[in-house]
């Protein structure tokens, strides 16, 4: 487990580095998702990267952990919005106003990669 969790934090830590060393407009975590993603789909491809952590499932277990306690991540995000609650305050109306038309546009966005990857698959079924 500890080990898992150590790979985890491993390939954050490498695209961090990345992301610092190449100046990529690109969450340094974002970077080290994909490492660990490769990572794992070259341990399901080649046999001899099935050691150590990224065997027996111990970065799947690894992450259920982290996913369990998840909640618990929020608390330091919510503890700064309580310390800015003046600026909260002052621009409340603003910010509320961008997270409506926020989520408008991810729910569009998302309808719209819905119907497109629909009309993609029944298209692909309607084939010879």
């Amino acid at each position: 487990m500890i080990a898992s969790l150590s790979l985890i934090l491993l390939c954050q830590l490498i695209g961090e580095v990345a992301v610092r060393a190449l100046a990529v407009p690109v969450p340094g975590p974002v970077i080290g998702l994909v490492l660990l993603l490769v990572l794992l789909l070259g341990r399901d491809r080649f046999p001899a990267f099935a050691r150590g952590p990224l065997g027996n499932d111990g970065v799947e277990s690894a992450s259920r952990a982290l996913l369990a306690n998840l909640s618990l991540l929020f608390v330091p995000a919510g503890v700064g919005v309580v310390q800015k609650l003046d600026l909260l305050a002052e621009h409340g109306v603003a910010i509320l106003v961008i997270l409506v038309v926020s989520v408008v546009i991810t729910l569009l966005a998302t309808v719209a990669t819905f119907v497109a990857a629909s009309s993609l698959l029944s298209r692909g079924e309607d084939g010879p």
